[in-house]
């Protein structure tokens, strides 16, 4: 099925409001499995470039591009509706680490590509379903508002301008390579994202278009707050302007710790809820023990107690772990948003609404 751009979008709406749509799960995890070397990531195309390239999975796109487009693959197969492209370092600013921030535009408009072809492979066995890309946003490996020298707080080692010039060449290059909407995700820091909604306003007034966005913050710690210091509800607070397709969480500590915050914010957010959490807790290793039908188990007790719109999965989430959890969701029905009274609510790191008059 062949679908131009606001038409595909329409029909997510339709789609989200019909049913638990299904996000795919990690990127990094699936990698991994490769076990791939630095020559993997080098290709021949930058067998001489001066620094290490492992870990460089964005890379991948375009050295490695059967690999990427295989992971695609195997998520849409496994029951996604969305999939994420593999662009979460994919900007200018996380690139220099290896010198290629040059290549910003490159990566994320190949990424793009990779993921719709494999859309398109999909639908082509399903056509009464669309299957959709969502183009990854990541936080970078900067923050707006924390200084990274404790002897100066006053010092940031990034602006605000810069991340909405380096947000935008990126968002940009993911529409040119087809996505059909962003996700802005693991914000760490919500000005950070504030500069990526910005850049997206800015490129939607440049083409005209409504370009939906979802939006996902990251818990760091057990009391609730991203590492800006924000909680849930001012984070929500702080990006609710840009009017986003969905609200949610993702990464952190797993289903388990992550089910009082997804409660708050499911009766506080008037929009979408998506949620993908972490297969639990990584152990000595670093690896993620979680089985995919004890995350499904999670996931399907959020889908009875009516919190979800969009699920998923973040770190040490597999294929098999995205069937479980489409399974377990599927008897389901998506979760009613909220209609709210209108109120002035306004954020530090606590939230603030002020009272009715």
């Amino acid at each position: 099925m062949t679908l131009d751009r606001s038409a595909r979008r329409d029909a997510l709406f339709r789609a989200a409001r019909a049913r638990i749509l299904v996000l795919d799960g990690a990127m990094g995890t699936m990698i991994q499995r490769h076990r791939l070397q630095e020559a993997d990531y080098r290709g021949t195309r930058f067998a001489d470039w001066p620094s290490d390239l492992k870990g460089n999975n964005e890379l991948l796109s375009l050295t490695r591009p059967d690999i990427i487009r295989d992971i695609h693959i195997a998520y849409l197969e496994a029951g996604a509706d969305i999939i994420e492209t593999n662009t979460f370092n994919a900007n200018a600013v996380s690139q220099s680490d290896y010198g290629m921030e040059a290549l910003s535009v490159e990566l994320n408009t190949a990424s793009a590509r990779l993921a719709r072809e494999a859309c398109e492979r999909v639908e082509a066995q399903t056509p009464d379903r669309p299957r959709y890309v969502a183009g990854a946003i990541g936080p970078t490996n900067r923050s707006a508002s924390i200084s990274p020298d404790v002897n100066r707080p006053e010092f940031r080692n990034i602006t605000f301008d810069r991340l909405v010039e380096v947000y935008g060449e990126q968002a940009r290059a993911l529409l040119e390579g087809g996505v059909d909407l962003f996700l802005v995700e693991t914000i760490f820091d919500t000005l950070n994202a504030k500069a990526a909604l910005f850049a997206i306003d800015l490129l939607a007034e440049e083409t005209g278009e409504a370009l939906p966005v979802m939006i996902s913050g990251t818990i760091t710690d057990m009391s609730g707050r991203n590492l800006s210091g924000q909680t849930v509800e001012a984070l929500w607070n702080s990006v609710r302007h840009a009017r986003p397709l969905s609200i949610g969480l993702n990464c952190a500590f797993g289903a388990r710790e992550l089910r009082p915050y997804v409660q708050e914010l499911s009766r506080k957010a008037d929009t979408l809820l998506c949620v993908y959490p972490n297969a639990g807790l990584p152990n000595e290793m670093g690896e993620y023990d979680e089985a995919p039908a004890q995350t499904a188990s999670q996931l399907e007790e959020w889908a009875r107690s009516g919190f979800l719109n969009i699920v998923g999965g973040c770190c040490g989430t597999t294929p098999e772990h995205i069937r479980a959890i489409a399974e377990a969701v599927s008897g389901h029905p998506p979760r009613t948003p909220p209609e709210l009274p209108p109120r002035l609510s306004l954020a530090g790191l606590e939230p603030f609404a002020a009272a009715d008059a």
